[in-house]
């Protein structure tokens, strides 16, 4: 195995030191970025928002008037109205990475949240299915574009709301439905009017586009330090590594198409994608993500997401204010049960965790079969029973939060190597896209013919992803891009992606800056960092 660099130790340690206080402390020391972060999250609220809404908006009659029916019960029809979104978020994904290179992150955002816009106002027009139809594959296009972060529990508690603004039954007005599919335009108002007006641009997109002393000025900015701080410059020269880290390999891959214009750009994107195919060991690590992304959508999160108002509807709980809290609880308990794999991933392991939620839904997607083959039909008759069922729905959440939901993301970056990682994960978010689109397609078809069996179908292929974890996934907790080489057969590209990272580094006065090697003339960006390195040094605990 190749030893790792001495100076990427050095960089990591030097910046570590040099930012302060860590986690909550550290995020409540830099307010200005922290702020900055909440308020682009924004985007994830739109997404997490849209995918709750609707579950619940499918069982209002009003809504159901105003598509003559179309949706009202379980089937395909349901199925494809409610899975287009997750259709056109695919195709937005797929677009949103030329877009974001060519018009930079600000006016991306700007885009989608136009196109998202759009799309809600054709679904508020709505007077047939195809309104529904063609309104939110145009609004998944810019979810597509938002959705970094879903947190589904602000959608299930808003939801519950408004389901009563306009009454309830046959005499409910179509207030009911139009609220919550409209006001969800506020928000991505908000974060469009926010972008434009006070967020900064990305430093990466002013980096890449030329614009150093742009990034430069912004990683300041963003530091409240001056443009002199030794850690803003560590950070910007780190930055400007990376960018010419990637330019160097595309030069040497392709040598041919380096005059930067859209053809040359496309080709080296298209056999840069492709090459995680034809090539054996890329193949290899591109497979494990994408099939990780297949187990996390089919082992039955998002037909709870979507189908929730339904599955506890047939429980016969008591009227449809309890059927709805029901629903809301899954939102809040996928948030909370989220934060203990932020904590602990690093000490337990990826399949560890991988492999226990695995386990554990599939039990609850058994017993919640069980429960609903026994007692289908006279719930009215067995109200505990079906309590029973909804709590270890409750349960099989939980299981998928601490795991499947976060740690899936995480092994899919940490399988590629560096001049791969990038487009690697957006195949693998491509993979969960279109898995997305037919688990939500499918699930309602299912549930119509046979409930119980729709949770053993999702508990079979939960089993399935446990023996997939144990003998094809490998553990990358703490396993180094070397290692990572040996064991997915590619002998050497990390090791060669870290010698040219490493003499990047060293050209552009970074390793010196950082005191792994001499300063020299050459480093120009040394001289008036060293002044307020002392600041930091005095500073330091």
């Amino acid at each position: 195995m190749v030893a790792a660099l001495p100076g990427e130790t050095a960089i990591s340690a030097k910046r570590a030191q040099l930012a302060g206080k860590h986690g909550f402390m550290g995020l409540l020391s830099n307010k200005k970025t922290t702020c900055i972060g909440l308020f682009a999250s924004l985007g994830g609220l739109v997404y997490g928002y849209n995918q709750g809404m609707f579950a619940q908006v499918l069982t209002m009659p009003a809504f159901q008037a105003a598509t003559q029916g179309y949706a009202a019960e379980t089937g395909i029809q349901q199925g494809m109205l409610t899975s287009i979104l997750e259709l056109g978020a695919w195709v937005g994904t797929l677009a949103n990475g030329y877009l974001a290179d060519a018009l930079g992150r600000r006016l991306t955002v700007l885009v989608a949240v136009v196109v998202f816009c759009v799309g809600v106002i054709v679904q508020a027009c709505t007077e047939s299915p195809d309104y529904v139809f063609g309104g939110r594959f145009v609004t998944g296009l810019g979810v597509g574009s938002l959705s970094m972060v879903v947190p589904l529990y602000n959608a299930e508690l808003i939801g519950y709301g408004t389901n009563y603004i306009g009454g309830t039954g046959e005499t409910q007005s179509d207030a009911a439905w139009l609220v919550p599919v409209c006001i969800q335009i506020l928000p991505a108002i908000v974060l469009a009017v926010g972008m434009m007006m006070f967020m900064p641009q990305s430093p990466r997109h002013l980096m890449n586009t030329g614009r150093e002393e742009e990034c430069l000025t912004t990683l300041a900015r963003l530091r409240n330090a001056s443009t002199d701080d030794l850690l803003v410059r560590i950070e910007f020269l780190e930055m400007k590594s990376l960018y010419l880290f990637e330019r160097e390999t595309a030069k040497e891959k392709y040598p041919d198409w380096q005059d930067d214009s859209f053809s040359s750009r496309f080709k080296i994107g298209f056999y840069d994608y492709l090459s995680l195919v034809t090539n054996k060991s890329l193949f290899k690590r591109t497979a494990t993500a994408c099939m990780i992304m297949v187990f996390q959508q089919w082992n039955g999160i998002n037909a709870i997401n979507y189908y929730a108002p339904y599955i506890f509807k047939d429980m016969q709980l008591g009227g449809n204010t309890i059927s709805l809290l029901a629903t809301g609880v899954v939102g809040i308990v996928e948030f909370i049960f989220t934060i203990p794999a932020v904590l602990w991933v690093d000490q337990i392991g990826r399949k560890k965790i991988l492999i226990a939620g695995a386990a554990g839904m599939a039990i609850c997607h058994f017993i919640v079969a069980g429960i609903i083959g026994a007692y289908q039909g006279t719930f009215d008759e067995h109200k505990a029973a079906g309590w029973v069922a909804i709590v270890f729905v409750w349960i099989f959440v939980i299981n998928f939060a601490y795991s499947w939901g976060p740690v899936a993301w995480i092994v899919t970056s940490e399988v590629f190597p560096l001049s791969m990682r990038a487009k690697g994960v957006s195949l693998g978010g491509s993979s969960n896209w279109l898995n997305n689109f037919a688990v939500g397609t499918a699930t309602s078809p299912f549930l119509e013919t046979s409930n119980f069996g729709a949770f053993i179908f999702f508990g079979c292929i939960t089993t399935i992803a446990i023996v997939y974890v144990i003998f094809l996934v490998p553990e990358t907790k703490g396993r180094t891009l070397e290692e990572m080489d040996e064991i997915f057969g590619s002998g050497g590209m990390a090791a060669a992606d870290n010698e040219r990272k490493h003499r990047i580094e060293s050209e552009i006065g970074l390793l010196a800056l950082v005191g792994v090697e001499p300063a020299d003339e050459k480093h120009t960006d040394l001289g008036e960092s060293r002044i307020e390195y002392s600041k930091h040094e005095g500073a330091a605990p």
